[in-house]
Parts: structure tokens; C-alpha cells; sequence
């Protein structure tokens, strides 16, 4: 059996439109989902305290009904579509992280029940992203994949791997056209030991920056003879770049880092700016 995907639900019409997406995700992977409302038995979280075994019945209904409209949500259209819904003790950002574990990819949606509108990605999504051991998609809406196309960023530094293979697999699986974003500012360096003109002329820059995406997907293309690729490079910020994407594609891909920047919350400027304005869902995978 294909690993599980796991949805996290509050409530929250964000996280209601996750769950649809997660049931579209599990449906096209032929994968069971695995929806999970996270709730701490205490209405204050006390590490070290053991939990109550229970908690009120009002809470228990209140929870209940949020999984059976998840599910009412994943299921729709995909009768046929395995689902478990359950009620994890913990707080909501621990809590999907443990259950990230053994799941091919995790959804959450861009904010829950307390998130206030300016705050355009709540704490919650923030702490997943950052920490699950699984890549992880954050949905501002469930779109219907009526553009046909899905967006990478690459950046052309040789870490990104991981990111490349997913996009791909993703396209194939779609049978999507994949366009690879590389936006750049000013010459970068790809490895150490790398030297940096300080003056530079910007159309040898620039012819630069597209050999280097196409040295990044070369090996690809041929893994993925059926994909159907398409090169975007330009001078201007990478978010911005993935931003303006986002409106054109039905799924936004990009890298984060590991180490200690994302073990504190981190996810670095672009990824933090992609999440935050992104027209479309987007899946970060570690790198």
C-alpha cells in the first residue's frame, strides 16, 4: 500500500480546503488519507504534565464534526478513496509532525480557526513546514487544475536535488507541463570556492543563469522523457518570480533547507515569502 497522506484539520475553512486538496492528492497517488484534528486535552498546554485521559463532551463534538466535514470534503467525487479521520492529543504543530512520520507528503491549510486575516500563514503551518520529516504542502485554496502546469524554483546550486525529482515525479504523475523558475539579482555562487565579479555585464550574467537551469534539468529531462518542460529565467527576485507564477500554474514547488536555521522555525527568505503570498498551493520539500 502507498504511504498515507496526512491532513491536518481545525475547523477553519482553510483547513476544510485542505483536506479537499489532501482527498484530490490521495486520490491521484491512489493513497489512503489520513485526516487528524489535534487537540490538547488541557486548555493550556503544560509540558511534563501528564494529560487528562479525556476532556469535555462539548470539545469531543466540536472535534468530531470537524473530522466528519473533512472527510465529507476529501471525499467528495472519490467515493472509492480510503480515509481515516481521528483526534490526536497534543498540540497542533507537535501533533502533525509526529503524524508526518511514514506519510509521503503532509497538508495543512494557510491558517486555522485563530489565525486573523493579515496573518497570511498561521503558526501552526509555519511549525510544520519547518519540522516534518515529509514534504509538506500549505493550501490557500484547492484549486481545480484547470492550468495544467505546476512551477519549480531552482536555483542551481547543487542541494537541490531532492526538489528537482519531486517536480518532476509531480508533472509525470499529473501529466502536467513543468516550468522551472530561476530568477536571480546578481551573480551567485553555485559552490564553494566560488568567486563573484564586483562588476559585471547583465546579458553575459544572464545567458549565464540560463545555462545554469539548463545544467539543473538536463539529467531530468531524459528520466522524464514524457514530461514536458519549460525554462523561465529572469532578473528579479526569486519569490517574487514563484509569486507571479503561482497565478498561472496549479502548484508551486520549492526548497527549504535543513539545519539549525529550520530546527528554529526558519525556512529562509523566499520559501518565508512563497508561503505567505502564493496564489496556489505550495509543497516545500527539504533539501
Amino acid at each position: 500500500m502507498a504511504e498515507p497522506i496526512v491532513v491536518g484539520v481545525d475547523g477553519s475553512t482553510p483547513s476544510l480546503q485542505a483536506a479537499d486538496w489532501a482527498g484530490q492528492e490521495a486520490a491521484l497517488r491512489d493513497a489512503p488519507l489520513r485526516i487528524v484534528y489535534a487537540a490538547l486535552h488541557w486548555s493550556y498546554y503544560v509540558p511534563l504534565v501528564p494529560q487528562p485521559a479525556s476532556w469535555g463532551a462539548d470539545a469531543e463534538a466540536v472535534a468530531r464534526s470537524a473530522l466528519d466535514e473533512a472527510t465529507i470534503r476529501a471525499r467528495a467525487g472519490r467515493p472509492h478513496l480510503s480515509v481515516s479521520a481521528e483526534i490526536v492529543d497534543g498540540a497542533a504543530g507537535e501533533a502533525l509532525v509526529a503524524a508526518a512520520e511514514g506519510a509521503q507528503l503532509v497538508v495543512v491549510g494557510n491558517r486555522g480557526r485563530g489565525g486573523f486575516a493579515e496573518l497570511l500563514l498561521g503558526s501552526v503551518s509555519r511549525y510544520v513546514t519547518a519540522r516534518a520529516p515529509c514534504p509538506v504542502a500549505v493550501v490557500r485554496q484547492s484549486g481545480d487544475g484547470s492550468h495544467g502546469e505546476i512551477a519549480v524554483g531552482v536555483t542551481g546550486r547543487p542541494d537541490q536535488g531532492a526538489v528537482l525529482d519531486f517536480a518532476f515525479r509531480e508533472a509525470a504523475l499529473r501529466h502536467a507541463t513543468l516550468r522551472a523558475v530561476h530568477a536571480w539579482t546578481h551573480p551567485i555562487a553555485t559552490g564553494p570556492g566560488d568567486f563573484l565579479p564586483l562588476v559585471y555585464e547583465m546579458d553575459s550574467v544572464g545567458e549565464e543563469e540560463a545555462r545554469l537551469l539548463a545544467e539543473s534539468v538536463a539529467g531530468r529531462r531524459e528520466n522524464f522523457p514524457d514530461v514536458t518542460l519549460t525554462e523561465s529565467v529572469m532578473q528579479k527576485h526569486p519569490a517574487n518570480a514563484l509569486i507571479e507564477a503561482s497565478a498561472e500554474t496549479d502548484l508551486v514547488i520549492i526548497g527549504a533547507h535543513t539545519g539549525l536555521a529550520a530546527r528554529l522555525g526558519g525556512l529562509g527568505a523566499t520559501a518565508h515569502a512563497v508561503l505567505h503570498h502564493a496564489h496556489a498551493p505550495v509543497i516545500v520539500v527539504r533539501c
